[in-house]
């Protein structure tokens, strides 16, 4: 069974979409059953050159990325998600919809690199995605399908911590 894996961001123009592309890479490469979407609670409309030209340079398709609403994840006819992963600070505090099949939840932290100075954004995009990748190898890396939520829960903060 796929483990669907939801990350969001307010926009879900930068570090979402960045974390969509590195989770669906990695599993992909290492034949993991998991499959990565991203959302946003107020979306932009379009994912950001420079996440794009990051994922790009690191090799990853990204034709069919987009900036999508959350909404999209919470009717009936989404796929139910096991694991919903916040990476912005607001997007973690604002009120989630419910989402079908109770997913386990887990708040993972970066700096905006849209905020960087014009003539440092590649590279803090670059860091960014290296950082996210890390991470989504460290999920990849779990036995999710004989994980309890609790279990899956504590693997995921311990993941934060590192």
């Amino acid at each position: 069974m796929t483990t669907n894996v939801l990350i969001l961001c307010t926009h879900n123009s930068a570090r979402s979409a960045l974390a969509e592309g590195m989770l669906n890479h990695w599993a992909r490469r290492l034949n993991k059953d998991v499959r990565a979407f991203s959302a946003g609670s107020m979306p932009s409309g379009r994912i950001n050159p420079y996440a794009l030209s990051t994922l790009a340079a690191a090799g990853l398709d990204t034709t069919s990325m987009r900036s999508k609403s959350w909404d999209e994840f919470a009717g009936p006819n989404a796929p139910q998600m096991h694991i919903v992963i916040t990476v912005c600070d607001s997007a973690a505090a604002e009120q989630c919809p419910h989402w079908p099949g109770s997913p386990v939840r887990v708040h993972w932290g970066y700096a905006d690199p849209s905020s960087a100075a014009e003539d440092q954004k590649l590279q803090a995009f670059e860091l960014t995605r290296q950082a996210i990748g890390y991470r989504m190898l460290q999920l990849l890396a779990l036995p999710l399908a004989a994980m309890s939520p609790s279990e899956l829960q504590a693997a995921l903060i311990a993941i934060s911590k590192d």
